[in-house]
């Protein structure tokens, strides 16, 4: 596989979902991704066993996977004056330093942008954090469930308007794996930055920003105009101006969704895969505008022809279809997906149990059509040796520095 960032050193300082999932894919394309940990207690996350009502086996832990994937692990207690100095030495050998840590914290632990600069003036500073690097909440902390759902509006514009409080995010780590996406993206423009320049820059990206970002076609819209539209309660069937837009239930109680968004070219050819060509000559639905007045009728006819056919035959026999529809799945579902295997969105990477291998979802982006290649997230502290060594420690400084707890 393409490796793009082959060569580029990442030194990572950061816990969690959000900025680790960065790291993880500069990992995947090829970079040497070095993870600090505490030397006792590792990532934060390494404590957790269950997300969703799901539990599992916290040492063969998947949360652990998704952003921590393909990196060595170095345990350091950065509290201290020796483990602050061991900073620096890797920091001189990196060209990305990576961190989440609020900025109270950088400075009180000396890695904030000014120590490690100091320690390496070309190294492109990278910091995620909740609501971003100015402004009056930069000291604040915050999890995609809180900032990027709640804060941003997102659980408000996909809350219907008869409930009384947002809904609760239903899928953890959303807004941690696309901000650890643009800040992959980011630190990638950096580096080519410095390539043609040579100046190193500072990299920033929130929870909230990638938040705006995400909504920004709908965003822009409402700023401008100063209004809002709120969701519904979804209902089974067509909307009320088109037909064609709609949640239609099939024999087996599955769903077949259709978003023809402009209907007019579609016609004929929609009413002929459902069954029901005569429709496409009733003057009521034969034109765009005269369909989308008698949305409800159509809409009716619509659902009935679902009706009478399973979830299967209607994904086998609509895939002929010109108009733009889908099949609703489940996250489960999506495991199995002929397409999404077809296009590699899992890699296999050996369970720490040595008990078969774990499958992990790739990042979005693919070089050459070939499959990501790498390796399992590392257990807390794992090469902390063999980074040091290769470092140029001697051995008898490792060993004062692990009698001192400063390293693992």
């Amino acid at each position: 596989m393409a490796q793009v960032m082959k060569g580029v050193r990442v030194l990572e300082v950061a816990q969690f979902v959000f900025v680790p999932s960065a790291g993880a894919i500069l990992a995947d394309w090829g970079a040497d991704v070095i993870k600090v940990e505490h030397p006792v207690r590792g990532d934060a996350q390494r404590g957790m066993f269950t997300i969703g009502g799901v539990r599992f086996d916290p040492q063969v832990n998947p949360m652990m996977e998704h952003p921590n994937r393909g990196k060595r692990s170095i345990g350091i207690d950065i509290s201290q004056a020796e483990g602050q100095q061991l900073i620096y030495e890797l920091a001189k050998e990196a060209d990305v330093f990576l961190t989440n840590y609020l900025p109270d914290a950088r400075q009180k632990l000396k890695i904030d942008l000014e120590h490690i600069r100091t320690a390496n003036p070309n190294i492109i500073y990278a910091r995620g954090s909740a609501y971003g690097d100015k402004g009056p909440d930069r000291n604040r902390g915050g999890f995609d469930s809180t900032v990027f759902w709640i804060h941003s509006g997102i659980a408000h514009a996909l809350t219907p308007q008869e409930y009384d409080v947002p809904l609760t995010q239903g899928i953890g780590g959303i807004g941690d794996s696309l901000g650890g996406m643009n800040l992959a993206g980011g630190i990638a423009g950096a580096l080519f930055h410095r390539t043609q320049t040579g100046e190193a820059l500072e990299v920033d990206v929130s929870l909230l920003s990638s938040a705006w970002w995400i909504t920004g076609q709908v965003l822009d819209t409402y700023v401008e105009s100063g209004q809002q539209m709120r969701v519904s309660i979804p209902e089974a069937g067509g909307s009320a101006y088109s037909p064609f837009v709609g949640n239609y239930r099939t024999s087996d109680n599955r769903v077949i969704s259709l978003f023809i968004l402009v209907p007019g070219p579609y016609i004929r050819d929609t009413f002929a895969h459902l069954g029901i060509p005569e429709l496409a000559d009733d003057p009521r639905f034969s034109e765009a505008k005269a369909l989308m007045a008698n949305s409800l009728i159509a809409g009716e006819a619509i659902a009935k022809a679902f009706a009478g056919q399973t979830f299967d035959y209607w994904r086998q026999h609509l895939k002929t279809m010109k108009g733009q529809w889908a099949a609703a799945q489940s996250l489960l579902d999506l495991g199995k997906d002929e397409q999404a295997l077809a296009n590699d969105m899992f890699f296999e990477v050996e369970r720490i149990d040595g008990k078969g291998t774990l499958k992990i979802a790739r990042g979005p982006v693919q070089f050459n059509h070939e499959p990501v290649q790498s390796c399992r997230s590392p257990q807390a502290s794992e090469h902390t040796e063999t980074i040091l060594l290769d470092l140029g420690l001697e051995w008898e400084r490792i060993e004062r520095l692990k009698a001192s707890g400063t390293i693992a």
